[in-house]
């Protein structure tokens, strides 16, 4: 069994970030990505402003202490919010599935929420495998496709004791 875990996003990280993030086959399942993901510029602006921001939290997928992917919490419009990528060499083995344990657990505010075209049974999996249920449906323009598509927004409930 493959040890999968989270660490804070150092620098060292950020060239195994920008290459994953431009993997075409990975951005087409994605749908809402950058405009441009070949834009080194745009994206050293963006992880900037993530980092800077104190209410993100992003952090590194390892698998066996090498890079897997990266996951990151975040609030938009009031709500919390989680977000994860793995890297194409560590699909289908659970890292997905590890890696939101992981950033649930260390994510106290509930409900959490998550989007996910609604193509992409691979995530939409793992989002119900650790208990995000469907809340809506949205239409909306996904660079990633060049086109609107379908998104659907999960939620992690609070659970039933309170915790």
């Amino acid at each position: 069994m493959n040890h999968i875990d989270l660490r804070p996003l150092d620098d060292d990280d950020l060239d195994a970030v920008f290459e994953m993030m431009r993997d075409r086959e990975a951005i087409a399942m994605a749908a809402f990505t950058a405009e441009d993901p070949d834009d080194r510029a745009a994206f050293d602006a963006w992880i900037e402003r993530q980092r800077g921001m104190a209410d993100v939290l992003s952090f590194v997928v390892t698998e066996n202490g090498g890079f897997a992917g990266t996951a990151a919490s975040f609030t938009i419009d009031g709500d919390r919010e989680v977000t994860y990528w793995i890297a194409r060499h560590a699909w289908g083995r659970g890292v997905a599935t590890a890696a939101l344990r992981h950033l649930i657990s260390r994510e106290p505010i509930r409900p959490l929420f998550a989007r996910v075209a609604a193509h992409n049974a691979a995530s939409i999996a793992v989002l119900t495998k650790v208990g995000f249920t469907e809340v809506s449906r949205n239409v909306d323009f996904a660079p990633g496709v060049g086109r609107e598509i379908e998104e659907i927004v999960f939620a992690l409930p609070p659970a039933l004791d309170g915790a």
